[in-house]
């Protein structure tokens, strides 16, 4: 794995290090964080009603589309 450095102010340093477990690194502690991220990205994704209808109004479209 490939280290790089990257710049944080302190406040910021120690508010990451309140989410650490003690002897957790850095690395780790935001690793844990980006996968919670990704599950609550995920979560709101498919909780989403953007872009949806009800199942009433998709039947009535499906028996518009193909009438019986």
């Amino acid at each position: 794995m490939e280290i790089t450095s990257i710049q944080l102010s302190k406040e910021i340093k120690d508010k990451i290090s309140t989410f650490g477990i003690k002897g957790e690194s850095y690395d780790e502690i935001i690793r844990r964080i980006y996968k919670l991220a990704l599950k609550e990205q995920l979560r709101d994704f498919l909780m989403s009603s953007e872009g949806f209808i009800s199942i009433e109004e998709a039947i009535k479209e499906a028996d518009k589309k193909w009438p019986k």
